[in-house]
């Protein structure tokens, strides 16, 4: 008889990874499913990268790697993180990892100790309350609303703030909401941490080229948070790149070693090909990527002009990423036939089973009177699938 660790037993497991399976097992029964639930970019690599990684392999880039990357790409990606976001790393202070994912984790189990409070506002990437977790670290949401565009202010986190406090987590734009901090939010959360100089701040800055309202600002640029910011970013959503697996930080010299140290026990380097892939990408001017962000900025004003039009959804203009994060819980208490709505769980796998779209309960993200759905496929699909959610929609009655 095999008994499990309490370790991985009480480890949550991936809601958006869950629903998706559902809906592949849909779709494997002959069922059109339209699967909005994962994060993933329908485009695919551009070529200039692509040419890149097949060069590498014609050079024999095929042996391990010092285990926090390669010098060249560090060197890169130093010099992207001066360019884009106006501050100064060495490729000492950079830990290339196998995703922005791994990246996290590292840092999260190399600060946080028994006990040791994590605050991470709510809605979150489903990840971050699990990873503080697993870290053995008690989790503290920060709960932000729709009518806040999901942003905490100032008073807020320091209302949150005990001797306790060991780490603040978030991103922005934000995955579940698309929320974007702006560089005046961002500096008056600032303040906040200058007077707790005991927390260390992760900043998940994936979705970074992928805005529209506003500029991207990293709070690493606050200098008097510089040695106490984890800057996480990689390649997987702005270039199209999620099965490259690829991510890095850029922190303190003593945090980057220990990421290093971790990442030397449990996985190495990340793939070498993968790497000189980054390299190209890390180097092209932004420009280059530009054509997907708009694609995208059509598709959010397709999703936010189709998802209002629906009774019971409140949606708000999100600054950046590419997800809606629409409030439903006016159909709480809702029914078709046998059906009952009584949360937004109920409301995903109606959606699912009757109108054959995949969505995300908020609860995973920390807000249970939210769904997540991605638009991160073609205008004629999202078009397809508020008609289906519309429709399904005007099925339910109270």
């Amino acid at each position: 008889m095999t008994i499990l660790s309490d370790r991985i037993e009480n480890l949550g497991e991936s809601a958006t990874i869950a629903m998706s399976q559902m809906s592949r097992d849909l779709a494997a029964k002959g069922v059109d499913v339209i699967n909005l639930s994962l994060g993933e970019p329908d485009f695919n690599t551009p070529d200039f990268i692509k040419s890149a990684a097949k060069k590498a392999i014609n050079e024999n880039y095929s042996h391990y790697t010092p285990v926090p990357g390669l010098l060249e790409v560090r060197k890169s990606i130093a010099l992207k993180l001066k360019r884009d976001n106006g501050i100064d790393y060495t490729p000492e202070q950079i830990v290339i990892s196998t995703g922005a994912k791994q990246s996290i984790i590292n840092t999260v189990l190399c600060l946080v100790n028994k006990g040791d409070e994590v605050l991470i506002p709510a809605p979150y990437w489903v990840s971050y309350r699990e990873m503080a977790l697993y870290s053995e670290g008690t989790v503290v949401p920060i709960k932000a609303e729709v009518e806040q565009g999901f942003k905490i202010n100032p008073e807020q986190l320091e209302a949150h703030i005990t001797e306790k406090t060991k780490l603040f987590i978030f991103s922005s734009p934000s995955n579940p909401t698309g929320g974007g901090y702006t560089e005046t939010e961002l500096r008056a959360l600032g303040e906040v941490f200058k007077r707790h100089p005991k927390i260390h701040i992760i900043s998940d800055e994936i979705y970074e080229h992928i805005r529209y309202i506003g500029s991207h600002f990293s709070i690493a640029s606050i200098s008097d948070l510089y040695e106490r910011v984890i800057t996480v970013n990689g390649v997987s959503k702005a270039f199209a790149m999620t099965g490259w697996r690829i991510g890095y930080i850029a922190a303190s010299k003593k945090i980057a070693q220990a990421c290093t140290k971790i990442q030397g026990q449990f996985t190495s380097a990340p793939s070498s090909i993968s790497q000189i892939a980054t390299k190209a990408a890390m180097e092209a001017d932004p420009s280059e990527i530009k054509f997907m962000k708009e694609a995208f900025s059509v598709r959010r004003s397709i999703m936010i002009e189709g998802l209002s039009a629906i009774p019971g959804l409140i949606v708000n203009e999100p600054e950046g990423a590419f997800y809606l994060f629409p409030k439903v819980s006016t159909l709480f208490g809702s029914s078709f036939g046998n059906r009952k709505i009584e949360n937004a769980l109920d409301l995903c796998m109606y959606l699912l089973e009757e109108a054959h779209v995949a969505t995300v309960d908020g609860a995973a993200f920390g807000a249970d009177e939210y769904i997540r759905i991605s638009y991160a496929t073609s205008d004629e699909i999202l078009k397809e699938a508020i008609r289906r959610i519309s429709n399904a929609i005007s099925k339910l009655v109270k």
